[in-house]
């Protein structure tokens, strides 16, 4: 393992950190709301449609593919990557034709294709 490998395999695994962190205290939150008030987020609308649980399951399993990524960095990059675009699909889809116009959004497939990079340079060694 080169410098230039173990540096980016360690920018990819603190990135990921800080999302599988984030993601965690938010699922924390709903779960802790659920058991008190018996709902996970009280503002939501009543009857909509259940396809439009699609996107944050999508946004979920694609952190898991991050945490999968420590372990198997080109299945969990896969993962992380493909799930997030089958995330910004599904928005096209549902809820506007406009690009996903988000920034923020980028941070999230990013560590995965630092660990799919990682992956392909490890594989040629």
């Amino acid at each position: 393992m080169n410098k230039f490998e173990f540096r980016l395999r360690w920018i990819a695994r603190i990135w990921s950190i800080v999302i599988i962190v984030f993601t965690l205290i938010m699922l924390i939150g709903y779960a802790i709301n659920w058991v008190k008030t018996g709902v996970a987020d009280p503002h939501a609308m009543k009857d909509y449609p259940a396809i439009e649980n699609l996107i944050p399951l999508t946004l979920i399993l694609s952190v898991l593919g991050l945490g999968i990524a420590w372990r198997w960095e080109g299945l969990g990059g896969a993962i992380n990557i493909g799930f997030f675009l089958v995330g910004v699909a599904v928005h096209f889809w549902l809820i506007s034709s406009r690009p996903y116009s988000y920034i923020v959004a980028i941070a999230l497939p990013a560590p995965g294709i630092l660990f799919l990079v990682c992956w392909w340079i490890s594989r040629k060694d």
